[in-house]
């Protein structure tokens, strides 16, 4: 049995909650949580200052970036503590013996169920025994768990900030767009989840379709003339010229 308790219930943290309630070879010992909601979740125990911590194998923090470093100084060194950042070194935890990255590689919204199953688990860790208690929570939570050191979780973090952060704005600008038009998004949908697709079965560079690889420059054209907002006809230019870069004919 692992003995875990999850510091902070935001977005990552709920989600960490609802998994690790459903796996038998976890105890969830506690939640911090600065803002306790009117309601706790059952069988949650939440508590409300870090002075209120009970003995554990591994805490888990999912809190800001910024508030790592100082957290790690309010806790005893001697506790097990990994974060869940993407971007932040091990070593920001400095101030405990046993430290390490419990990084589950997926966007996390509050409302928004996701299964673990199917989640990669980046993990990194300064300590033997550490190694082993992530090791097997990672494996009893998802079927993907990989070993990353601080640089590599930092590489990996931006491409997930290219496929999903970037990806996602020029979704919503597609979606004002369409709006300013009296068009519904609902009508790209398919296409959303066919370039997904597309992507992960044919790699991205073989799926790659549109004006700006086959050099339509009248497409272009017509397109930029049609743009009223002047940063995302910007926008629109600069991933023309990139896409064209990219799949310009070698001479």
């Amino acid at each position: 049995m692992i003995k875990v308790s999850i510091l902070g219930y935001g977005n990552l943290g709920r989600h960490l909650v609802s998994a690790l309630k459903g796996i038998d070879r976890v105890s969830l010992t506690q939640v911090l949580s600065r803002n306790q909601p009117p309601v706790p979740p059952d069988g949650i125990n939440l508590i409300g200052d870090l002075s209120e911590l009970s003995p554990c194998d591994l805490l888990i923090a999912a809190v800001s970036d910024d508030a790592l470093s100082a957290l790690s100084e309010q806790l005893p060194k001697d506790v097990a503590l990994v974060h869940t950042s993407g971007t932040v070194d091990i070593d920001a935890l400095g101030g405990q013996e046993k430290r390490g990255v419990f990084y589950p590689l997926q966007t996390f919204s509050k409302d928004r169920a996701v299964s673990f199953k199917n989640i990669p688990i980046c993990l990194e860790s300064n300590h033997p025994e550490l190694s082993t208690v992530l090791e097997n929570l990672g494996h009893l939570l998802s079927n993907q768990v990989v070993w990353l050191n601080s640089t590599q979780r930092r590489q990996l973090h931006f491409g997930a900030v290219l496929v999903n952060n970037f990806s996602n704005h020029l979704y919503s600008l597609a979606e004002d767009y369409l709006n300013q038009h009296e068009l519904p998004f609902e009508l790209l949908h398919p296409l959303i989840e066919e370039t997904a697709k597309k992507a992960i079965a044919m790699s991205p560079q073989k799926a790659q379709t549109g004006p700006a690889k086959r050099g339509d420059r009248d497409t272009i054209n017509r397109h930029l003339s049609e743009i009223t907002d002047e940063e995302l006809q910007e926008i629109y230019k600069l991933l023309t010229a990139s896409i064209s870069r990219k799949y310009k004919p070698s001479k």
